[in-house]
Formats: structure tokens, C-alpha cells, sequence
């Protein structure tokens, strides 16, 4: 079985899902909080999503990772490079709990997530799909160096499509990620 890879950062530990992830993310993706990640999902759905997000690094090599404060060790959020059957291109995607948003875990955790796959899985593009009302991650996008893109592919119409470029080409265009 192949599993997610630990990445430590200044304040997170980006790790493989474990079993307890389950029942915290599906009370809450159950809620309204998860509109923007085509949510709420019941139970089951959640169970899948989750089951796909495991089962994508033994199938192609990446996959999500569960973000955990490293002080701590509670678990916050998660980030992912992502290809499910849906997906025209690999995406880099995130979600960080209600309590933990605003503090700079999203862009500490997808700056880990984004430099990972440049490094390790010879792709030189990702894109994040995003609800076009979700100006947060509109602006995590941004703040990234990633670019909008009208003309990519989309899972769902609505959606923006915003393009990461490799290391190499961003030349300036995001923050630093330490």
C-alpha cells in the first residue's frame, strides 16, 4: 500500500488519513460549510470521497493529505493534488476547518502540497477548480501565483479555473511559502 508522504512545514504536519479523519469531516462536510466543494454530502458520499482521495496514491501517486497543527497534532483541514475521473487536469485543492480559517494554514499547507508534486510527480501545471462565489480560495489562488484560465476544461460549468504554473515559470508571482 502506498501511503501519503509526512511533510512538515513551520507549523503543520501534512499526513496520510487515518481512520478517526472520517467522523470529524463528515459532520462537517454534512453542513452547509461544504456548499462550495459541491457539498453537503451525507455519510456515504464523504465515505467515497474519502476512499478516493486514500486510494489515488496507490493508483496514480498523489493524492490528499490530512493537515494537522504540529504543536498539537489536531487535525484541521486537507489538501490535495487530485485527479478523479471528473477532473480534465490534476488539481491542487484545500479546505481548512471553520475555526482555523484566516491564520495562514491554507497557503502554508498548498504551498507543501504544490511543491511536492513539482518536485515528485513530473507535472509541470496543476489547476484549482473553484465555485466562482468562493472568494477565499479565489484569493489563496492568487496569492499562490496561480493565474485565472478561461479556456481550460472544467469538471462543472461554473467553476473558475485557476492554473499553477511550475516553480521555474512563475517568476515572482506568488508569496514565498516559508
Amino acid at each position: 500500500m502506498t501511503l501519503a508522504p509526512t511533510i512538515s512545514t513551520k507549523r503543520l504536519t501534512l499526513r496520510h488519513h487515518r481512520l478517526e479523519d472520517f467522523e470529524p469531516m463528515a459532520k462537517l462536510f454534512a453542513t452547509d460549510w461544504a456548499k462550495y466543494m459541491d457539498g453537503p454530502y451525507s455519510a456515504q458520499d464523504l465515505w467515497s470521497m474519502l476512499g478516493s482521495d486514500v486510494a489515488s496514491w496507490q493508483f496514480l501517486g498523489f493524492g490528499a493529505w490530512a493537515v494537522d497543527l504540529t504543536e498539537t497534532g489536531e487535525f484541521i483541514g486537507q489538501v490535495g493534488i487530485n485527479k478523479p475521473p471528473k477532473f480534465p487536469e490534476t488539481e491542487i485543492g484545500w479546505c481548512i476547518f471553520p475555526g482555523f480559517e484566516g491564520k495562514g494554514y491554507a497557503f502554508e499547507a498548498a504551498c507543501a502540497a504544490r511543491d511536492w508534486a513539482f518536485q515528485n510527480t513530473g507535472l509541470t501545471t496543476l489547476v484549482s477548480y473553484i465555485d466562482a462565489p468562493n472568494t477565499h480560495s479565489i484569493a489563496l489562488a492568487k496569492r499562490l501565483g496561480a493565474i485565472e484560465d478561461p479556456s481550460a476544461a472544467r469538471p462543472s460549468p461554473e467553476d473558475v479555473v485557476y492554473r499553477h504554473s511550475h516553480p521555474d515559470e512563475r517568476q515572482g508571482r506568488s508569496e514565498a511559502c516559508a
